[in-house]
């Protein structure tokens, strides 16, 4: 196997008719996917797109934009998967960057990335999932046709997949991932997560995102079965667990949060939960907590991001847990934490650094921006990642928080998720985010913005005495603002730098 575009043709051959997707409205066996992605190869090819070429898939979760994500591969495209929340302006800079000759979308969306094509002459087909949209051709239609599969040798040092990232200042940045990173990413993350072709893993996770991807194809990888959600609904993911007798559930901290705070919680039947896992975000070790008494089932952190194809530390669920933590690396993974003021000396054990990765999983480099590329990744191979951390004397890393989120008010740096964590833990708050205001003294002030559990009345005073009584007088958040939800990616994450302009206007 060298690239994930084997994934389904070997799962197939071993697993058969067993059931390996399970969406709202369709459930396919090993073999049926395995068809249908060889079939949307096929089509491909006889519309000239494989190698050299890339496929955007632009959707929400479902099974199709699957079969097409495979299909895309072993058609010898390049993969890029596509935020679904990006307006039509912002898919049209990602389209035109990666020179995508193909676009799978939802018919709701085909005709307005239909008419992209007269200003993109390289995009020739736009494929729409469920029925047939203006401009464009339907998938079903497209799979229906069988034909030859082109076949052709992978090399696994070459471009797989291209993710962009969320473009805080300006274009987004397309991080191009080789086949042997996307692989080994799915393989190792099973691996330190004990998966098996018994286990049944819910997820509402977007395909387009790192962490979803590795999710799924991780599970495709060793048999297991996947429900996979359009979109995360926490009633309906506590109802899923059960009816599914799901073994595990993968998610961001915002997914459990709401999870705890939503009534259908106290009827749930979370009993087939063997493990959890919480990425994307650093999550309070009070919520981490609350999960674990309610479910049974240890939540197991991890790390990771675009630029390395999925995580790059987590915990294996038979190891001694380690609350707070990320982990440890995955195998063949090297990280550090690296001074903040000169990446290219270590900082001492315990002191705050910027977290650095290195080795196969880190991507090739961001397309077309060798400039971008230099500044993240060193002459030796270190990723800088932006994020600040902390290592114990047993590896074990410790996310303070991300570079750019920090809140510097009066000269001192005050980091929100260590905020956040406190104030999470007050029985009164279900999700909670800090972020900066301006201050014509300090500079910046912490604002916290809460969301409280349904039906309490805790005041700002309340909950700006219960965080002194915790932290240091500086770190302290000056203002409280109670909104009725927080911002979020597609994959549930909060948009600390998005609160500002959602909330302050």
């Amino acid at each position: 196997m060298k690239g994930p575009g084997d994934i389904l043709r070997r799962a197939a051959a071993r697993f058969d008719a067993k059931t390996a997707l399970i969406t709202a409205d369709r459930t396919l066996s090993y073999t049926e996917l395995d068809t249908a992605a060889g079939r949307v190869a096929a089509a491909l090819a006889a519309r000239g797109v494989g190698p050299g070429q890339t496929v955007s898939l632009y959707a929400q979760n479902r099974w199709e934009w699957i079969a097409a994500y495979h299909g895309a591969l072993r058609a010898g495209a390049t993969v890029n998967p596509v935020n679904v929340m990006l307006t039509t302006e912002e898919l049209a800079f990602v389209l035109k960057d990666c020179g995508a000759a193909a676009v799978f979308t939802s018919a709701a969306q085909a005709t307005a990335v239909a008419e992209l094509t007269g200003d993109l002459p390289e995009l020739h087909t736009v494929v729409s999932f469920g029925g047939p949209a203006s401009g464009a051709l339907d998938f079903d239609e497209l799979i229906a046709t069988e034909a030859p599969e082109p076949q052709f040798a992978v090399d696994p040092d070459l471009p797989c997949t291209i993710g962009y990232t969320s473009g805080t200042t300006g274009h987004p940045k397309g991080a191009v991932q080789s086949h042997r990173a996307v692989l080994l990413n799915c393989a190792l993350t099973a691996t330190m997560h004990a998966r098996t072709e018994h286990d049944t893993v819910l997820t509402a996770l977007p395909a387009p995102h790192v962490y979803g991807n590795v999710v799924i194809n991780g599970t495709f990888l060793v048999g297991g079965t996947v429900v996979l959600m359009e979109r995360f609904a926490p009633a309906a993911a506590l109802r899923l667990i059960g009816e599914h007798r799901a073994t595990l559930f993968e998610g961001v901290p915002t997914m459990y949060a709401t999870m705890l705070a939503d009534p259908a919680l106290t009827e749930a039947d979370l009993t087939s939960l063997t493990r959890c896992t919480v990425g994307g975000q650093t999550i309070p070790t009070a919520t981490i907590e609350r999960w674990e008494a309610r479910s049974g089932a240890p939540l197991i952190e991890l790390w990771g991001m675009t630029e390395i194809s999925g995580l790059g530390t987590t915990h294996s669920p038979h190891a001694p847990a380690v609350p707070g933590s990320i982990g440890v690396s995955l195998p063949g993974v090297e990280i550090r934490i690296a001074d903040l003021a000169d990446t290219t000396r270590g900082a001492p054990t315990g002191v705050p650094g910027e977290l650095l990765v290195r080795g196969p999983i880190v991507m090739l480099g961001y397309h077309r921006n060798p400039e971008a590329t230099a500044e993240a990744i060193s002459p030796d191979g270190w990723l800088r990642t932006g994020d600040i951390a902390t290592m114990d004397a047993t590896g074990h890393v410790f996310v303070v928080d991300r570079r750019k989120d920090m809140v510097i008010t009066g000269g001192y740096n005050v980091y929100p998720a260590e905020i956040e964590r406190i104030l999470a833990e007050h029985p009164a708050v279900a999700m909670v985010a800090v972020g900066p205001v301006p201050d014509p003294v300090k500079g910046e002030l912490a604002c916290a913005y809460v969301v409280r559990v349904q039906g309490a009345d805790t005041t700002a005073e309340e909950l700006i005495a219960f965080a002194g009584d915790r932290l240091a007088a500086y770190k302290r958040p000056r203002l409280i603002r109670f909104v009725p939800d927080l911002p979020k990616t597609s994959t549930g994450k909060i948009m600390r730098r998005s609160l500002i302009t959602s909330y302050e206007q």
